[in-house]
């Protein structure tokens, strides 16, 4: 049987994580809270894959404009195009 080449497989590389000490997700990210007109960056995790956007927008920066149950919803423009991701707070970080 042929491996699978889906678009998923050709990113692994990229969102590899260091391995740190201590607890591999700290609840303290899940817990985030974010207002509208927030500008977060989006790190994705690896080792959480609900409320992954793509691996594209991965070292991306957008707006919070809003919110849908735990997750927050980004705009951002991809090109010239202006798009709204739904991201869960595992996967933003908030831009100092």
């Amino acid at each position: 049987m042929q491996r699978s080449r889906g678009f998923k497989s050709k990113s692994r590389k990229k969102l590899t994580k260091v391995q740190r000490e201590g607890r591999t997700n700290p609840i303290t990210k899940r817990m985030q809270k974010y207002e509208n007109g927030d500008l977060v960056h989006i790190i994705i995790d690896p080792s959480i894959q609900k409320g992954q956007p793509h691996p594209r927008f991965h070292g991306k920066t957008g707006q919070i404009v809003g919110q849908k149950g735990k997750a927050y919803l980004v705009a951002l423009k991809d090109g010239n195009k202006a798009k709204e991701l739904i991201v869960r707070p595992d996967h933003l970080k908030l831009q100092e």
